[in-house]
């Protein structure tokens, strides 16, 4: 069995999830003036999805999930 945080996608799924980390970030601050909170989360989301395109890992995938890309 690999370690939970061994890289498991491939250069595809890191452009992607760096791209919708940014969507995701960009909503975030268009949101921050109608909720807070709203905006707190889509940050994270954000942030995490970064995280994850930069070390090529996906939480998902590391669960044992199998996803399309």
């Amino acid at each position: 069995m690999k370690p939970f945080f061994s890289p498991n996608i491939a250069t595809t799924g890191r452009i992607i999830r760096a791209i919708l980390g940014l969507l995701l970030l960009i909503s975030a601050w268009r949101a921050g003036a109608e909720s807070p909170w709203w905006c707190g989360f889509l940050a994270l989301m954000g942030l995490f999805t970064l995280y994850e395109a930069k070390r090529g890992w996906c939480i998902a995938r590391a669960c044992g999930l199998r996803t399309p890309m």
